[in-house]
């Protein structure tokens, strides 16, 4: 691992703490002030002085930083985005606040200030993000103008996957990695070669194309030059990463599990789905009644369309505003269903912008002029958080498809019926409809393989501005 990388995240400890430190210190005298005391007077001083409380501040903070570390916010070498990071930040800090609450509870009370609690809690969330924000600028300076601990890479590989990875190092010269050279294929002539000629500090094999052989060679080789080597795994080392090792008559037996989802996993995930789907269908019901008048009027026919999609373990009928004329909609609710079906294959064929078994037309001459803008929004896709309360679906998981798109499915490809599908997902997020469907059956088997309730909240919270400042369909 790189010194910087290590460097930078060692930083974190005290600026964590520093900026924890601050926000308590900060909530005492916002809570003391002027302005706050003629709204709600002070009681507490008396019983706990500013140097007390500084002490108790010093004490906390320390402990949240132990919250912090459980929670991966000082995992090495890992790179996250600032929203990922931001909501890492807020479930920590909302873990160090239940426990001390807790803590206050059964001691009585250490004081009995409430607004300072909930103020410290705020301010910690906000101080964090920009103290760390400030240290990312930094780093991103001394790389950017200093080359302060750049990472010179020699990537491998000629396929689309890779192609992407170049480019993200070429376009992001933030990230810390600069690109040395790129070939084809393993080929260990060109790459002592390259090695000999200029400084290389990670090797990154983006396609597995080579024989066992020559990719033993090369990790051998990186270790002898203490060069790091990464690879991009190809959908079987995706599947295989959930593994739990047993033991049966003292014969160690490893299980493939079929998805981290098990057990208390599932009962979570099943009420955060219906707690958060009653609620946005509560907040959403304006939205959706408006929705509703706008469909009927721009077009007539029915305002909901019921279409038939593939669960985990029998079809449901999926619900949508309806976005095209209701005489292009296909199903056994629909009167022109065989004449629907027929023009929809021949568009297929003619105008589908993805590859693969699932289908995206572009310019879609069945979309009404309400149904462009709901499916530009995803507002066409409000109805299914009934779906999630009727337990046909979750709000997070794999994109839920028709019968005549899973009949095209690689064997490889059904296992993203393992769980239910969701209105939004790790596909979905990271390209929507713009990604080739093995692309997204690697995202989605990926999700199920390393599925967390975190996993699920910070998809959830990335989704809106996926949706307001990301791709848009067409």
């Amino acid at each position: 691992m790189k010194r910087s990388n290590i460097v930078f995240t060692a930083l974190l400890l005290p600026v964590d703490y520093l900026m924890l430190v601050l926000a308590g210190v900060a909530a005492y005298f916002i809570r003391t002030s002027a302005l706050v005391s003629q709204w709600r007077p002070v009681f507490f001083v008396i019983d706990l002085p500013f140097s007390e409380y500084l002490i108790l501040v010093l004490t906390v903070a320390a402990f949240w930083l132990v919250v912090f570390a459980l929670n991966g916010l000082y995992e090495m070498g890992r790179r996250i985005k600032f929203i990922e990071e931001f909501f890492k930040i807020v479930i920590a800090s909302s873990a160090g606040l239940m426990v001390i609450i807790i803590y206050i509870f059964i001691r009585g009370a250490l004081f009995n200030s409430r607004f300072i609690v909930l103020a410290a809690w705020v301010l910690a969330i906000i101080f964090v993000f920009f103290g760390r924000l400030a240290l990312q600028f930094i780093r991103r300076y001394l790389v950017g103008n200093r080359d302060y601990g750049i990472e010179r890479v020699l990537v491998i590989g000629n396929d689309k996957v890779t192609g992407e990875l170049v480019k993200e190092i070429e376009n992001s010269p933030g990230i810390g990695m600069r690109l040395v050279a790129q070939i084809p294929a393993v080929d260990m002539e060109a790459v002592r070669r390259i090695v000999n000629q200029a400084e290389v500090d990670e090797v990154l094999l983006g396609e597995i194309n080579g024989s066992s052989q020559n990719i033993l060679e090369l990790i051998n080789f990186c270790q002898e030059r203490r060069i790091d080597f990464k690879f991009v795994p190809n959908l079987f080392q995706a599947m295989t990463a959930n593994l739990e090792i047993d033991a049966l008559g003292g014969v160690p037996v490893i299980e493939m599990k079929r998805t981290a989802l098990d057990g208390w996993g599932r009962i979570a995930k099943r009420t955060i789905d219906i707690f958060f789907s009653t609620i946005l269908l509560i907040i959403f019901s304006p939205i959706m009644a408006i929705i509703a008048l706008a469909v009927k009027l721009d077009s007539g026919g029915p305002v909901i369309y019921k279409n038939l999609r593939v669960g985990p373990k029998q079809g449901f009928k999926v619900y949508k505003f309806r976005s095209f004329y209701f005489k292009y909609c296909t199903g056994e609710d629909c009167p022109n269903s065989q004449e629907a079906d027929a023009f929809e294959n021949r568009l297929i064929k003619e105008k589908s912008i993805r590859r693969g078994p699932v289908y995206k037309i572009g310019d879609d001459p069945r979309r009404t002029r309400i149904g462009r803008f709901l499916e530009k929004w995803s507002l066409d896709e409000l109805p299914q958080f009934w779906n999630v309360l009727r337990g046909e679906m979750s709000l997070v998981g794999p994109r839920p498809h028709m019968p005549k798109e899973v009949s095209q499915y690689q064997k490889h490809q059904m296992k993203v019926f393992n769980i239910k599908p969701g209105i939004t997902g790790l596909g979905q997020i990271s390209g929507r409809s713009d990604i080739d469907f093995e692309d997204e059956a690697k995202l989605d088997i990926y999700y199920i393989e390393n599925w967390s309730s975190g996993l699920d909240i910070k998809i959830m919270f990335k989704t809106p501005f996926v949706v307001l400042f990301g791709r848009h369909k067409s």
